[in-house]
């Protein structure tokens, strides 16, 4: 059976900082109005897709700042959360709360399904899915797709503690398009497909790469967040449901650098044998998980794993409703 994992938290455009310690990002053209930058001593997030409010973290030092083929790359100390790596304006990793998503974006499906053995991730250019892949002494092949090779590289100079899973021998490393390369692999060449990577916004766009991605037996795919996004994640558990003939589920998890601290991910499955996601059949503590190099695991666990699936009133009420 496949799995499937969607991510990474969605990135807009933006303008090049100057590198001089005040750097803007202008989303949709707005100067003023929504704008990720640097001030001096404080990095504030701020977003159309959560208007209202921003999350802001202290600068010790900018470490990283340049603009790739695909978009603008850096990277920060931060007081309080360690380094911090940030794409078109939006916190993507920082060393001190990468575990809770790393591991439940990966562990979430790959516990759900019987000794995974090939394992394709699309996005996760800072190596961090590839970490928590490489514990399962199960998988014989890791194949990685990620569009921008800067990101890739900023990564193992800054966060080797991430990309300490591109040294892994099963990993295959290709730069271009998840999507592309999506379209030439047979259906079934993978157990699980985990896509860490900025995600479509509005069902127009999704329904193309739905009907690209969603080709397995059973998928994980991250959804936005449930305090900002309940409109999107109503839209995408619709045409999960157009897709999937077997369950759909939603999980959580909390990242407190994300938008209001949580993201959220979707669970489906097709015809075959039922994957019951909310009771994982792989136990992650009895594999590989205490590898020198890797670290123990810091957050998941088969509790919070079961625990992901409990939702609020406000979010059940409207999931449950679109997944009868």
């Amino acid at each position: 059976m496949e799995a499937e994992a969607v991510a990474k938290r969605p990135r807009e455009d933006g303008a090049e900082g100057n590198g001089g310690g005040v750097s803007s990002m202008v989303e949709d053209g707005k100067a003023g109005d929504y704008i990720s930058s640097v001030i001096p001593g404080w990095f504030s997030e701020m977003s159309p897709m959560w208007p209202g409010e921003a999350h802001s973290l202290k600068v010790e030092q900018i470490l990283f700042q340049e603009k790739s083929q695909y978009q603008n790359v850096m990277v920060f100390q931060s007081s309080t959360y360690g380094k911090v790596l940030v794409l078109d304006g939006v916190i993507q990793v920082t060393e001190r709360d990468e575990c809770a998503y790393q591991e439940m974006i990966t562990h979430l499906p790959l516990c759900s399904i019987p000794k995974p053995k090939k394992v394709l991730v699309i996005g996760g250019g800072d190596g961090g899915v590839l970490r928590e892949v490489s514990r399962y002494s199960s998988v014989e092949v890791i194949d990685i797709c990620e569009i921008d090779a800067m990101v890739v590289d900023v990564s193992k100079q800054f966060f080797p503690k991430l990309a300490v899973g591109f040294e892994d021998p099963r990993v295959n490393l290709h730069i271009g398009d998840g999507v592309a390369f999506l379209k030439n692999v047979p259906e079934g060449t993978y157990d699980a497909i985990i896509v860490d990577s900025s995600d479509p916004i509005g069902t127009e766009k999704q329904h193309p790469i739905s009907n690209v991605i969603f080709s397995g037996k059973s998928s994980l795919s991250q959804r936005c967040c449930i305090w900002l996004h309940m409109h999107i994640i109503e839209d995408i558990v619709s045409i999960c449901r157009q897709i999937f003939k077997g369950s759909v589920n939603y999980a959580w998890t909390s990242v407190p650098t994300y938008p209001s601290g949580v993201i959220g991910f979707m669970l489906c499955s097709t015809e075959g044998p039922v994957v019951d996601f909310q009771h994982p059949v792989n136990k992650i503590d009895e594999c590989d998980s205490f590898n020198k190099e890797k670290g123990p695991l810091k957050f998941y666990n088969p509790e919070i794993h079961s625990a992901a699936f409990c939702l609020p009133s406000f979010a059940k009420k409207i999931i449950d409703s679109e997944t009868r």
